[in-house]
């Protein structure tokens, strides 16, 4: 894939508070680059169009360098299922949305949701990787439906958060994927998941 998909809006959830890693994760810097950036980057490489959910770049210190639109959630202190919904309203497309916080994520693996995306069934409201021994999907590295709103309203309006859960599994285009190719999932939500980073050499102490 050369380029960014027509009609596709690409969305970096970046609303969270980081609490349990006990700093701004979205300003991290991994290789040199904040984590907000290199997301926002990584995503125009097959979006026409990327936002930023639930964070806005000027209360971070990155304001103008990412000349973004901040779309902020309806309903706040709900997650990313909310921010999802919110975007998918506004988009009137599909969405694909990816947390902040994976380090790891590189172009191939977004090149292939896209291809799976392009050859689901029409059925399908959201396109996402599986984990085959567990059984548990990818719902921050996804790509939604406008069809999918009504399911994640209706979630939302009965106090359910989770994303597996809002959308059945027969509606959902699954990439299967195996434990020992989970890396590229890997996300940084604790302390332990930052010394980990700079174990690889992503991140230095001088830097955190």
């Amino acid at each position: 894939m050369s380029a960014a998909f027509p009609g596709l809006t690409g969305l970096v959830l970046a609303g969270g508070r980081s609490r349990r890693l006990g700093r701004d994760k979205v300003v991290l810097p991994v290789s040199g680059r904040c984590m907000l950036e290199r997301m926002v980057d990584l995503l125009q490489t097959v979006c026409d169009r990327v936002w930023i959910s639930g964070r806005d770049p000027q209360t971070v210190g990155l304001g103008a360098p990412l000349h973004l639109e901040w779309v902020p959630d309806e309903i706040v202190g709900k997650g990313p299922l909310a921010g999802i919904l919110t975007c998918l309203r506004k988009a009137q497309g599909p969405v694909l949305a990816v947390a902040c916080d994976l380090p790891l994520l590189d172009q191939a693996t977004l090149e292939t949701l896209v291809t799976a995306w392009r050859n689901r069934s029409s059925e399908h409201v959201m396109t996402t990787y599986l984990q085959q021994e567990t059984g548990f999907i990818e719902s921050l590295v996804a790509i939604y439906e406008p069809t999918a709103e009504p399911l994640l309203a209706m979630a939302l309006e009965a106090g359910r958060c989770k994303i597996s859960s809002a959308i059945p599994e027969k509606l959902r285009c699954h990439i299967p994927y195996s434990q020992n190719h989970a890396e590229v999932f890997f996300n940084v939500n604790y302390p332990a998941d930052l010394a980990m980073l700079r174990q690889l050499g992503l991140v230095h102490e001088n830097e955190t």
